[in-house]
C-alpha cells in the first residue's frame, strides 16, 4: 500500500470515497475543483489518499491549525477519513491513521482530534481501537 499526498487528478476517486460516508451522491467535477484549489490557500490543508494495486481505496484529510492557547501549540484535525467497504478490516484504514498522526507530531502538534457521526459506531471502534479516546461533548449547529 501507498501513502501520498492527493492531486487534482485524484479528486473524482476522493469524492467518490467521500460519498460511502455520506451515503449520497457527493459535489459535482466542477464545484470539486473550486473546492481544492481554495484548500490549497490553506497554510496546511492536506487530503491523503491510500492507494491499494494502484487505485485509491482510503483518503483522509489532515488540516494543522495555530492557536493562541496552549501556549502556541498547533493542534490537528483529521477530517473525511473512509477507507471503501471492500478494503476494510485489513489494517490499512489502522496504517493511514497512523500516518496521519505522524504527519501532526511532525508539525508539533499537541493533538489530533476528529469528529464523527453518532451514527457510524463502527467507526467510534476503530478510532478507539487506534488509540484515541472520546473527549468531551461536541457541539454543532446548521447554518
Amino acid at each position: 500500500m501507498l501513502i501520498r499526498p492527493a492531486s487534482e487528478a485524484d479528486l473524482t476517486d476522493v469524492i467518490n470515497l467521500l460519498n460511502y460516508m455520506d451515503g449520497e451522491e457527493g459535489i459535482d467535477e466542477d464545484k470539486a475543483q473550486e473546492i481544492w484549489r481554495k484548500i490549497s490557500d490553506y497554510p496546511y490543508y492536506k487530503v491523503f489518499v491510500a492507494e491499494a494495486k494502484q487505485k485509491i481505496v482510503a483518503t483522509c484529510s489532515l488540516i494543522i491549525i495555530e492557536n493562541l492557547g496552549h501556549q502556541g501549540a498547533k493542534l490537528a484535525l483529521a477530517e473525511g477519513m473512509i477507507v471503501s467497504p471492500e478494503y476494510r478490516g485489513c489494517g490499512l484504514g489502522r496504517q493511514l491513521m497512523q500516518f496521519v498522526l505522524e504527519q501532526a507530531k511532525k508539525e508539533n502538534c499537541y493533538k489530533l482530534m476528529l469528529s464523527s457521526n453518532k451514527k457510524r459506531v463502527e467507526a467510534h471502534n476503530f478510532y478507539l481501537r487506534q488509540g484515541f479516546q472520546q473527549h468531551g461533548i461536541s457541539f454543532m449547529i446548521d447554518v
